[in-house]
């Protein structure tokens, strides 16, 4: 009952922008906590940003501060990961999660993930 697609993703120049999107359903996202986790092979995954209603700000990963925006869009139901100034490293898979007890400092146990949407950015 619960899906999260992904949708955005692609091979963009490094400094370019992609808008990732996660298109829910089963659910209100407004009422869940929802975030972004990327994993580059061999590497182990990582928590790159979250939103929950229940906290005052939004988490990002140190490594994107100032070039990745989290925003949610309530009548589309639909959560965004807005990506500026993209950099070699940022080249991941990138997968949607979400929780509906979890807070955002518990991203990389999040419930319900996903396919996943591969990002690729080029030097």
């Amino acid at each position: 009952e619960v899906q999260l697609v992904e949708s955005g993703g692609g091979l963009v120049q490094a400094g370019g922008s992609l808008r990732l999107s996660c298109a829910a359903s089963g659910f209100t996202v407004d009422d869940w906590a929802i975030g972004w986790i990327r994993q580059a092979p061999g590497k182990y995954r990582e928590g790159v940003s979250c939103i929950s209603r229940s906290e005052d700000s939004a988490y990002y990963k140190d490594s994107v501060k100032g070039r990745f925006t989290i925003s949610s869009d309530n009548a589309k139901n639909t959560v965004y990961l807005q990506m500026n100034s993209l950099k070699p490293e940022d080249t991941a898979v990138y997968y949607c999660v979400a929780d509906p007890w979890r807070l955002c400092g518990a991203l990389d146990d999040f419930g319900s993930w996903g396919q996943g949407i591969q990002v690729t950015v080029s030097s």
